[in-house]
């Protein structure tokens, strides 16, 4: 295998593990929220945060490196379209996923506190979940876009 196909093989899985612990942990958290039971929503949270740290933070570090690599070595150009779009996408994907990871450590704390309370969860709690479920889209949308633009590389 030669080098770019390394680097390429990389950054497809990078790009795997991005879109699928991003949908992953949108669907256990969405689920442990849909129950209502703090204790079930600090567990999932508690999970989250670690998936979060090691897979998807990784992903996000190994991506611009990757990409900037594939470009390099395959002799794209750094102003073409595609390459351009993918880079804008990736900065809202991330302006987006990097307050998450925060409201997902608050939301872990409060939800931590109503079990150990036995609580149910706070206002403060649900406020950051609407506003964690409202950032997915944009953040989930773009990751899709760069995906087409990775694959299709328009003009």
């Amino acid at each position: 295998m030669d080098l770019y196909t390394a680097i390429k093989v990389l950054h497809v899985l990078g790009a795997a593990i991005l879109f699928g612990t991003g949908i992953g942990i949108a669907f256990f958290m969405v689920m442990a929220h849909r129950t209502g039971i703090p204790a079930i929503v600090a567990h999932t949270s508690r999970v989250v945060v670690i998936a979060d740290f090691l897979f998807t933070a990784t992903a996000v570090v190994l991506q611009p490196i990757t990409g900037a690599a594939m470009i390099l070595l395959a002799g794209y150009d750094w102003r073409a379209t595609w390459i351009l779009a993918a880079i804008g996408l990736y900065v809202v994907a991330g302006t987006f996923w990097l307050p998450v990871v925060f409201m997902q450590r608050r939301m872990r704390t409060l939800a931590t506190e109503a079990a150990a309370a036995g609580a149910p969860l706070s206002a403060d709690y649900r406020r950051l979940y609407a506003i964690w479920f409202i950032f997915g889209f944009p953040a989930f949308s773009a990751v899709l876009m760069i995906f087409w633009l990775m694959v299709a590389k328009p003009a």
